[in-house]
């Protein structure tokens, strides 16, 4: 009895120090810490057209997957897309399962409780989008409306403030998609996404932009020095063009400056 006791303790140690092993991650010489070594691995949602999303071969193309992969570059790193659900980004991030997030998340206190952000990659704002022939114009108007937001955003923080039926779907398209087809009242969403829907057909309107936010890069708070390499490295993408180019590449646009 007692050796059996002895042989499950020297085995559970094993399997303790064994999944510690697993879980520490690859320390570079300036003290940023990565999941695996010569690698950048940054979450999106592949949810979020045009900002992420999916191709036939199941990788992601959008304006923030060039972003994470060109930031990767800088930094002398392999980038590695990892698709997670815009809902379970933040988590993701926080609990190890990427080393960063490059998925249009909105700086806001609450988030900032729990994950670190870096300086803003582009700058958007909240619109009311509605069918066409719709009497909604703004806010104002929203009272008592059903009005649909994507899981997890912001977004449904801000309908909140105006009606109390508020609807959540898995993205912001499907909730366009949705409107288009004559299902609830309005949508709030970015501005750019909304117009790039209306762009595709779906039978849509742009109404009043609500106000404007700064959307930025997620890492977890313990990787200080990781934080400081990807703000160097985005201040190098903002100062030789690349962030604009790839904004006008998929928007038309540049929307990486802070506005007026």
């Amino acid at each position: 009895m007692w050796l059996n006791r002895k042989l499950i303790l020297v085995f559970s140690f094993i399997v303790v120090c064994f999944l510690s092993a697993c879980a520490e991650k690859e320390k570079l010489a300036d003290g940023s810490k990565l999941i695996h070594n010569n690698q950048f691995v940054f979450a999106a949602s592949g949810e979020f057209k045009p900002f992420s999303y999916i191709n036939d071969d199941l990788t992601m193309s959008g304006f923030d997957i060039e972003v994470g992969e060109a930031i990767a570059k800088e930094m002398g790193l392999e980038p590695v897309q990892k698709r997670i659900k815009f809902k379970g980004i933040v988590e993701g991030v926080k609990t190890g399962r990427a080393d960063a997030a490059v998925a249009s998340h909105t700086i806001n206190p609450q988030r900032s409780k729990h994950v670190s952000f870096t300086t803003p990659y582009y700058y958007s704002g909240p619109q009311i989008f509605t069918r066409p022939d719709s009497q909604i114009k703004t806010v104002k108007d929203l009272a008592g409306k059903e009005v649909a937001v994507a899981k997890g955003s912001t977004y449904a923080d801000t309908a909140s403030k105006y009606t109390e039926k508020v609807k959540t779907y898995d993205s912001d398209i499907t909730a366009l998609k949705a409107l288009s087809g004559g299902r609830h009242d309005a949508v709030i969403t970015d501005f750019v996404t909304g117009k790039s829907a209306a762009k595709e057909g779906f039978k849509i309107k742009g109404q009043q932009l609500i106000n404007r936010s700064e959307q930025a890069i997620v890492l977890p708070q313990d990787n200080p020095k990781l934080l400081k390499r990807v703000n160097e490295s985005l201040e190098k993408l903002r100062e030789n063009g690349t962030l604009t180019r790839i904004s006008i590449k998929y928007f038309g646009e540049d929307i990486t400056n802070k506005p007026e």
